[in-house]
């Protein structure tokens, strides 16, 4: 809610401490500009809880301001365009008064509608006065084929012109669109290949006359709106999606991008998972989960079997980290811990948070989405697997398993019991020293920890894994000779010494 101290009549805004800021001739682009120079002087974050863009896009962002442009963010989906432009209004000031009941927002001191202008001729310094905050003047729309003319720009309103009794050519009977009700605010024009044609034709004038027409009567509207627009690079650039008279008049066409590293993403995907919650257990998600949840995004983007053009959101790693750790936090209530660690195993069950987020080509579509993201995280797996123990020897582990040794690990196993199954294998426990666990680790984080590096030589096919029941050497390699997949099932899963499996790996990378 506004201050009460701040005026509510024309009058009082002339005579009040504010009229002295309040320059008639200073436009929207000015004010984003000025206060950004303000905010650049002061060395205060511009776009907080946009990581990754400080060298990139967020200087690009800056001169496009400074520079008074309309601007578009390219980006494929999931780069935080949106989100972007939603913290311009950080740039706005506090409180703008506006002639209250105006549909376009007026300037008190300067109105462009008939309307105002014939109130303030009538009521004087008496005029009502109101205020709009920041948030109020942004104003954001989703472009779909079937937004009109009308619907951005305005039309003739016969009912207003029956109930006000005024021709329907006077500008009093029109009903405003979007754009002019934005006027004074950001205007910001999601997917904006999607709009129609005829509709971008519609933006021409107010991008480079600051003005529109409604219907074909010459009312000039000289509205002081920023636009701010978002579309798929693909799209962008597509023949037929966007007429080029409107791309000319774009002034600045910035590029967004996904994590450039993986410890961007890590911390992105931090800043956004809703792991922060509210549950009788505590959840500690180790260092190696996160690095694991990431590096799946990073293999899918490389992946030749995943569409390049549509890309692998950055919400794939936050809802994959989301649903790991409700599934951590299930098994932890169902067996009535205290404490919840995610495991790699949780991961396999957080396939539905992985499966709907990639689009496929043909060749991965002949596999299945199941499968190539299967395979994914298993590449994930030993990649950062080979970051903790590259060089190390692990000999002894695998031997156990070559000695006939092997071992079935349930989803639902409580962590006391999983640290007594690990505890069967020679030194393995040992090991998670190299992952950072100290002697006082809890047994919850022991289990995952020995867990995930049995995966890792699963992935660097040391030893072998049965989705569903521990292996039978014979009935095994019987069925790798033929070629033929094993059935696959969450919750239970088997390792022995056999090497292979389905899926990518990579290389042994000098695990001794």
């Amino acid at each position: 809610m506004p201050h009460l101290d701040l005026p509510r009549t024309l009058g009082a805004l002339r005579a009040g401490r504010f009229f002295d800021h309040l320059d008639p001739d200073r436009t929207l682009k000015e004010e984003l500009r000025s206060n950004l120079i303000c905010k650049l002087n002061r060395d205060e974050t511009l776009f907080p809880g946009i990581m990754g863009f400080d060298d990139t896009v967020v200087p690009q962002v800056v001169n496009a301001i400074l520079s008074r442009h309309n601007f578009i963010l390219l980006g494929l989906r999931g780069q935080a365009k949106t989100r972007l432009a939603r913290l311009l209004t950080r740039l706005l000031d506090p409180w703008m008064p506006y002639i209250a009941g105006c549909e376009i927002r007026d300037n008190p001191l300067r109105p462009i509608c008939k309307q105002c202008r014939g109130r303030i001729a009538e009521r004087g310094d008496e005029t009502e006065i109101a205020w709009m905050s920041p948030g109020e003047r942004y104003i954001e729309k989703l472009a779909t084929p079937d937004v009109t003319i009308a619907d951005m720009i305005g039309d003739i309103d016969p009912i207003k012109a029956a109930r006000s009794g005024q021709d329907i050519s006077n500008e009093l009977t029109i009903h405003y669109g979007l754009v002019p009700r934005a006027n004074r605010g950001i205007f910001v024009i999601n997917e904006l290949p999607d709009l129609a044609g005829k509709v971008q034709v519609g933006l021409f004038n107010i991008m480079q006359e600051g003005d529109v027409q409604i219907k074909g009567y010459p009312v000039r509207l000289p509205l002081d709106v920023a636009l701010v627009f978002t579309a798929n690079p693909e799209d962008y650039t597509a023949r037929g999606k966007i007429i080029t008279p409107l791309k000319d008049r774009i002034g600045s066409e910035i590029r967004t991008h996904y994590p450039l590293t993986p410890s961007q993403g890590i911390a992105i995907t931090k800043q956004e998972a809703w792991t922060r919650r509210r549950s009788p257990v505590e959840v500690e998600v180790p260092p190696y989960i996160h690095e694991v949840t990431e590096q799946i995004a990073f293999l899918a983007r490389e992946d030749k079997r995943v569409d390049k053009r549509s890309g692998v959101s950055q919400r794939l790693p936050i809802t994959v980290l989301e649903n790991i750790v409700s599934n951590a936090e299930r098994r932890a209530l169902k067996s009535r811990e205290t404490n919840a660690v995610p495991r790699i195993l949780d991961l396999y069950a957080a396939l539905p948070s992985i499966t709907g987020k990639l689009e496929l080509e043909y060749e991965g579509e002949l596999k299945g989405c199941d499968a190539v993201a299967r395979e994914i995280i298993r590449s994930a797996v030993g990649k950062i697997f080979s970051s903790y123990f590259d060089g190390v020897n692990l000999r002894q582990v695998v031997q156990w398993f070559e000695l006939g040794g092997s071992l079935r690990l349930d989803e639902d196993m409580p962590a006391q019991r999983m640290v007594e199954e690990l505890g069967r294998i020679q030194d393995l426990l040992q090991y998670t020293k190299k992952l950072g666990l100290g002697s006082s680790e809890g047994e919850a984080m022991r289990a995952s920890a020995g867990e995930f590096i049995l995966e890792g030589l699963y992935a660097h096919k040391r030893i072998s894994r049965n989705e569903e029941l521990a292996f039978i050497a014979g009935e095994r390699l019987s069925r790798e000779e033929h070629g033929r997949e094993e059935p696959e099932q969450f919750g239970r899963r088997g390792y022995d010494s056999r090497r292979g499996g389905s899926g990518s790996g990579g290389g042994r990378r000098n695990l001794n």
